[in-house]
């Protein structure tokens, strides 16, 4: 038998001009005649945490029954396009975030189950997130342990943003240890420079920017070279791989512009898009390129923030989304707000799709990958923290089952579900936050 199948390391980088570009995983990277198990085809365990504040209409996002073939709510209807990969959990709580400063320890809490320290100073004590659990076991081996997403900046914020809780409480999802908060990034140009790299000076960061350079020019030459040493198969794989990092790259770029030469005064700094719908998807994408080069395999992306005052004029709603959370059952608020719930679900279903559409070895990166979807609030008119909006999706590398609803007795610990996802992508831990146990049937 004749073998002539060549081997790439699964950490080759394309390098030019102070960029270092990391490739998918092809072929070519899994040597002939050895053990998957053994290879870079061994799927690695991506996770996503993708929050979004003042809960949801509950009656409009909780299925009607349990187990296998369950209708998809109003709010859910997105996400239908990816039944099989999509279990939805009801019936889970956090105690942790039962007190009267609602707004600050709703993401505080999410995914850590530990109730923060009460101060306004820079003594700040919280619990560390699951996501930052998973970093020091699965996300040492990888360029980025970790990368932190937003799309509103409210950093600036000093002092009590609720109650006896300061404003470092609202800003971020990720705490790496208990006085340790991690900065979400908004923009993705900075994004996109962390993952590929900026110039060696500033002088060359500039010039790059100004010029309009693509950063796959930089690199071009190598990639030549090593497209003659792929099959036909990796060298489509990388050309699509390719095209997928120039779209990322012209739509910053042409945000850029627009920011520019606006003349109207904006409230984001330039690079970062004013439509919402492109500033969310432009970071699912930098998501999916992280999870496909294996840049990273964990993200936390905060979709918008506690009292947040983003409008939607798409969707024909002119109040801020924090004031439309305080619908008090009226008839056409609960109306707008189910609008915006939905519309929030219509953006994951276009990261999932292009996570489903992405070659990861013997599967896609939907399969491989694990995402946890909610909100650290339930009825945002009573701030109450049960039963919260969540689902997961993705195959978890086989270790999770979709196409289910879920549902778990009344105030079941939310982090039962952290500790549950994270023994399902291989981080071997006991307990997190006031977690009792996995969660069964999961």
């Amino acid at each position: 038998m004749l073998i002539t199948k060549k081997h790439v390391s699964r950490r080759t980088l394309l390098r030019g001009m102070g960029v270092s570009l990391a490739l998918p995983l092809l072929d070519s990277m899994v040597p002939a005649l050895v053990a998957q198990t053994n290879t870079a085809a061994q799927p690695a365990p991506r996770l996503g945490f993708v929050y979004i504040p003042h809960g949801a209409i509950m009656d409009q996002w909780t299925p009607a029954t349990e187990g296998a073939g369950f209708e998809f709510t109003r709010i859910l209807k997105p996400l239908e396009p990816f039944r099989d990969r999509l279990t939805v959990v009801s019936g889970l709580g956090h105690r942790a975030a039962d007190t009267t400063a609602v707004h600050s320890l709703s993401p505080t809490t999410w995914l850590s189950g530990v109730r923060p320290k009460p101060t306004q100073g820079q003594d700040a004590f919280a619990g560390v997130t699951a996501d930052q659990i998973a970093a020091q076991h699965i996300g040492q081996d990888t360029a980025l342990p970790s990368l932190e997403l937003a799309t509103e900046d409210h950093s600036g914020l000093i002092g009590s943003c609720d109650r006896d809780y300061g404003c470092i409480y609202m800003n971020t999802l990720s705490w790496r240890t208990p006085t340790t908060p991690l900065p979400m990034e908004i923009n993705p140009r900075a994004v996109f420079h962390r993952m590929f790299g900026d110039g060696a000076t500033p002088e060359e960061r500039q010039e790059r920017i100004q010029q309009q350079r693509s950063i796959l020019d930089a690199v071009t030459g190598q990639t030549r070279k090593l497209e003659n040493d792929l099959g036909a198969a990796d060298r489509s794989r990388v050309a699509e791989y390719l095209d997928s990092v120039r779209e990322v790259e012209r739509r910053i770029l042409l945000a850029e512009k627009q920011g520019q030469t606006s003349g109207e005064v904006l409230e984001s700094p330039s690079g970062i898009p004013d439509a919402h719908d492109v500033h969310t998807k432009l970071m699912f994408d930098l998501m999916t390129i992280a999870f496909q080069t294996d840049l990273t395999r964990i993200a936390t992306f905060m979709m918008a923030r506690e009292v947040s005052y983003r409008t939607f004029p798409m969707l024909g709603i002119a109040e801020g989304f924090h004031p439309a959370s305080h619908h008090q059952n009226n008839a056409d608020r609960l109306e707008n707000l189910t609008k915006i719930n939905t519309y929030h679900v219509s953006l994951v279903a276009h990261f999932l799709e292009k996570m489903k559409a992405t070659q990861d070895g013997d599967g896609s990166l939907l399969d491989h990958s694990l995402i946890l979807y909610g909100s650290g609030m339930s009825n945002s008119n009573i701030h109450n923290h049960s039963p919260l909006p969540v689902f997961i999706a993705g195959g978890a590398a086989g270790n999770l089952k979709g196409g289910r609803h879920l549902l778990y007795p009344e105030n079941t610990p939310m982090s039962n579900l952290l500790l549950s996802i994270l023994q399902k992508s291989g981080v071997n831990v006991e307990s997190v936050g006031d977690s009792s146990g996995p969660l069964t049937e999961l």
